[in-house]
């Protein structure tokens, strides 16, 4: 398997799977008070949103990229 059609499979993964789900989420964690031997930590969740488009385009540049003939030489 040749290294474009790799990466048309993996454009083409991330595109529909950012179309699926439409963002991802994280958990971010932050020291707000320490004071000696206590210490108190915040933990936040972010969430990331990935645009419809991104996601298209993902998907449209991975499905170009398995269908371009592969070159023997």
């Amino acid at each position: 398997m040749s290294t474009t059609k790799i990466i048309g499979i993996a454009l083409l993964v991330c595109g529909v799977l950012g179309l699926a789900y439409g963002g991802f989420t994280y958990t971010k964690s932050s020291s707000d008070v320490d004071l000696g031997v206590v210490s108190f930590e915040v933990q936040e969740k972010e969430h990331v949103n990935i645009p419809i488009w991104i996601g298209i385009g993902l998907a449209v540049a991975g499905g170009a990229l398995l269908l371009v003939p592969s070159s023997k030489s």
